[in-house]
């Protein structure tokens, strides 16, 4: 069963981007999600942080949930099996649990909503290697 979740209202005017996030490249507004849901989850926009590029390592995050929402921008990303991926605004992206995938490139104004559970996952870096397989198209 469920912990039950608590009501939160994340006013956009209170809210604070920091750089003490997952990526040096990015910043990052926490919208109050872990703590509503007791860690069931966290949601938080992503955006780039001027001056920075993303470095390209391939990585993967502990997780059962993840998926994007690209608010501006775009962005290039490499998926394990699924070849590179180039995401504009509007799109969303659901990344499977657990796969291995790495951020090559973005634009100045990228943008993004993240939703995952749980809201503590945990993130490994890997080799700088060649995805194990790709898939056509």
């Amino acid at each position: 069963m469920a912990t039950e979740q608590k009501f939160h209202h994340d006013q956009a005017s209170q809210g604070e981007f920091v750089t003490s996030g997952l990526r040096s490249y990015f910043e990052y507004r926490d919208l109050g999600i872990k703590d509503a849901t007791h860690c069931e989850f966290v949601a938080h926009v992503i955006r780039a942080r001027e001056g920075h590029s993303a470095s390209g390592q391939w990585h993967m995050h502990e997780c059962t949930f993840q998926m994007f929402y690209v608010l501006k921008g775009w962005a290039r990303f490499e998926y394990d099996g699924q070849g590179e991926h180039v995401v504009r605004e509007g799109d969303c992206v659901l990344q499977p649990a657990g796969i291995r995938h790495r951020e090559m490139e973005h634009s100045a104004d990228f943008e993004v909503l993240e939703i995952v559970a749980p809201g503590d996952f945990a993130t490994r870096a890997l080799e700088d290697a060649q995805p194990a397989a790709q898939s056509a198209g």
